[in-house]
C-alpha cells in the first residue's frame, strides 16, 4: 500500500484502533479495515506489591492510555505526516479478571487488584463447590467474595464492579458494558443465552444475601455484550482524556471491550470449535475451543468463552515471561559492562537461538519463573528460582533452554488435562505474543509442549492489540449491515486470507526431553512452595 493511500485511509478515518493494556506494555494498534497494520504506539509500565497487593493506580492508568495514544500520534505524523483526527472503529482491551470497585460517585473503594493476586483463595473454594463449576483464585466473583467474607468496610458502597478493560471502556463511553469473553473470566457465561448464568446468579445472590450483603450481583457487574455488538461511542470526554493533543474528534463507535484471552483467539484465527492458540508472554495461557464439554470440574481448568460466545477451555499461568526477561535483562547488563552496548532486541535473539545448543531435557537445570502465586500449580506465593543437580551440565545453552521451557511449564500442566487425560481434539495450535518473536525458537518449544503442529503468523508480535483492533473493524462492518457474516467467517475470508504463517511439526527427541523435564517441574514444586515459606 502506497503512502499516500495510507494517507487517505487515515484522514478520512477508515481505520480501526485497538489497545490493550498488558501487564508490562500498553500498545496501540492501528489498522485498515482488512487489518493491514498501519502505526504503533506503546507505553512501558510495571505492576507495584503494595501492602499484599499487586496494582496499579487509577493514575498510572490513565497516563499509560494517554502516553500510548499519544505514541501512536507521534509515529502517524512523523510516517505520513498527517494527523489523527477521526478513528473508524475502537476497542479497548486489558488483562482478564482482576477487581475493581466503586462506590455511586464513581470512585475507587479500594486499589485495584490484578489477576496476579491469589488472596481469594477461601472465596474461590467456596463457591467452586456452590456452583459445581471452577473459580479460579483471580476471577472477580471470587475477589468480590472474598472482600465479603473478609468484612471490608466498604462492601454496602459498592455500585459497580468491573476488569481493568471495561473501566478503560466506560471512561471514554461511559457505559457498563463488557465483552462476553472478558465476561467469562467475572462470572460463569451461559454460552446458549450469552449471558451470565442465571442460576448460578440466584444461587451467588442467596449466598450474599446470607452475609447480609444489600445488592444483587448483577446489579454491579457490567453488561454482557457480544462481537459485532455497537458498545457505545467516544465521548468528548473520553476524546479528550484518550488525546491530551485535543485533535481526536469524540463519536468514534466503541466495540465490546475484551479481555487478552478473547484478543489472544482473534490475533491466531482460533475461534473455531476445535482451534487452539498459546498467548505466551508475561502470563501465559493456553485455550481450546470446544466441541463437548469436560468431563468433570479440574481446578487447573478455567472455562471461559471466545468473543462470540462459544465455550473454550483455558489453562492459564499467572507467571510467563517476566522472570526470563529479567534474566535477558542482566545479560545485557553484563554486556554493556564489557564495552558492548548490544540493542535488546539482538540479546533475546542471541539467548533464545543459542538455548537450541543445550540438552532437550535441559541437562539437570530447573527453574522457576514464579514471581506472584500460580493457580495450576496450588502455590499461594512465588519465588524466582533456579536449582540444578551436582552433576547437571550448567552452561548457557541449559540455563536458557530451562527458562524457556518453564515460560511453559505451569500452563502445560493444564494443556496435558485437556490433550492427554480429557482427549480433547485440536486441529490447529497457534503460538502469539512475545515468546514466539524470535523465529523457530518458542514455536518449537511449544510444538514439544502439545506433542502438536504448531502455526505462528508474521503477525504473532502484534499480538491482541491487533486482535482488538480487528473486533473493532468486525463492528464497524455489522453496523454497517452489508454482507453479515460470523466472527469466525469475517476472520477466514477478510482477514487471514493473505497472513503469512509457518507451521513447524514437534521434533520427537524434543518432545522426550521435554517430558523430562516437565518430570522434574512436578517434583520440585515443593521446593518452589517452601522458597516462598521460607525468604520473606
Amino acid at each position: 500500500m502506497s503512502i499516500d493511500n495510507i494517507k487517505n485511509i487515515i484522514e478520512s478515518g477508515e481505520t480501526a484502533l485497538g489497545i490493550e493494556f498488558g501487564s508490562t506494555r500498553i500498545k496501540a494498534v492501528l489498522t485498515d479495515y482488512s487489518g493491514s497494520v498501519l502505526a504503533v504506539g506503546i507505553h512501558d509500565w510495571e505492576n507495584s506489591y503494595k501492602d499484599g497487593v499487586w496494582t496499579y493506580s487509577q493514575e498510572e492508568i490513565h497516563e499509560g492510555l494517554r502516553s500510548c495514544y499519544s505514541s501512536l500520534r507521534a509515529e502517524v505524523e512523523e510516517k505520513y505526516g498527517v494527523t489523527i483526527r477521526r478513528i473508524g472503529a475502537m476497542g479497548i482491551s486489558a488483562m482478564m479478571h482482576g477487581y475493581l470497585a466503586f462506590d455511586k460517585d464513581g470512585s475507587l473503594l479500594t486499589p485495584f487488584q490484578t489477576w496476579r493476586n491469589t488472596n481469594t483463595g477461601e472465596a474461590a473454594d467456596e463457591l467452586t463447590a456452590l456452583f459445581n463449576f471452577n473459580i479460579p483464585l483471580r476471577w472477580t466473583v471470587a475477589h468480590i467474595y472474598q472482600r465479603v467474607l473478609d468484612k471490608a468496610p466498604y462492601i454496602d458502597k459498592i455500585d459497580y464492579v468491573t476488569t481493568l478493560d471495561s473501566y478503560i471502556h466506560r471512561l471514554l463511553t461511559g457505559e457498563r458494558v463488557t465483552g462476553i469473553g472478558d465476561a467469562s473470566g467475572i462470572f460463569p457465561i451461559d454460552s446458549e443465552k450469552l449471558d451470565y448464568n442465571e442460576k448460578m446468579l440466584a444461587d451467588m445472590d442467596k449466598l450474599l444475601e446470607s452475609k447480609g450483603v444489600l445488592w444483587k450481583l448483577r446489579d454491579i457487574l457490567p453488561k454482557v455484550l457480544v462481537a459485532g455488538d455497537k458498545a457505545g461511542t467516544l465521548t468528548a470526554e473520553g476524546a479528550a482524556l484518550l488525546d491530551e493533543s485535543g485533535n481526536l474528534e469524540p463519536g468514534t463507535p466503541l466495540c465490546p471491550p475484551e479481555g487478552d484471552a478473547g484478543t489472544g483467539m482473534i490475533a491466531t484465527n482460533s475461534v473455531a470449535p476445535g482451534t487452539g492458540n498459546v498467548s505466551a508472554g508475561t502470563s501465559t495461557f493456553a485455550m481450546l475451543v470446544m466441541k463437548r464439554g469436560l468431563s468433570k470440574v479440574y481446578r487447573e481448568i478455567d472455562m471461559v468463552t471466545t468473543p462470540d460466545g462459544y465455550a473454550v477451555a483455558m489453562s492459564h499461568a499467572n507467571n510467563g515471561t517476566s522472570d526470563l526477561n529479567a534474566w535477558v535483562g542482566l545479560f545485557k547488563e553484563f554486556a554493556a559492562l564489557t564495552g558492548n552496548d548490544i540493542d535488546m532486541g539482538e540479546v533475546f535473539s542471541k539467548l533464545y537461538n543459542h538455548s537450541l545448543e543445550g540438552d532437550k531435557d535441559c541437562g539437570g537445570v530447573m527453574a522457576y519463573g514464579y514471581l506472584s502465586g500460580e493457580g495450576v500449580t496450588h502455590i499461594d506465593e512465588g519465588r524466582p528460582l533456579v536449582i540444578r543437580t551436582p552433576e547437571s551440565t550448567f552452561n548457557l545453552a541449559n540455563f536458557m533452554r530451562a527458562n524457556l521451557y518453564t515460560s511453559l511449564g505451569a500452563v502445560k500442566l493444564g494443556l496435558d488435562i485437556l490433550l492427554k487425560d480429557e482427549g480433547m481434539e485440536c486441529t490447529r495450535m497457534t503460538g502469539h505474543g512475545g515468546f514466539f518473536k524470535t523465529k523457530g525458537v518458542g514455536q518449537r518449544y511449544l510444538a514439544a509442549a502439545v506433542n502438536a503442529p504448531v502455526t505462528v503468523m508474521e503477525n504473532a508480535g502484534e499480538g491482541g492489540p491487533w486482535g482488538m483492533a480487528i473486533l473493532a473493524a468486525y463492528m464497524k462492518r455489522c453496523m454497517e449491515g452489508e454482507d453479515w457474516m460470523s466472527l469466525g467467517d469475517y476472520l477466514d475470508s477478510v482477514i487471514f486470507t493473505d497472513v503469512s504463517s509457518t507451521t513447524m511439526n514437534p521434533d520427537p527427541e524434543d518432545v522426550v526431553g521435554m517430558d523430562r523435564f516437565m518430570e522434574s517441574y512436578r517434583a520440585c514444586l515443593p521446593v518452589e512452595k517452601l522458597a516462598a515459606e521460607c525468604m520473606k
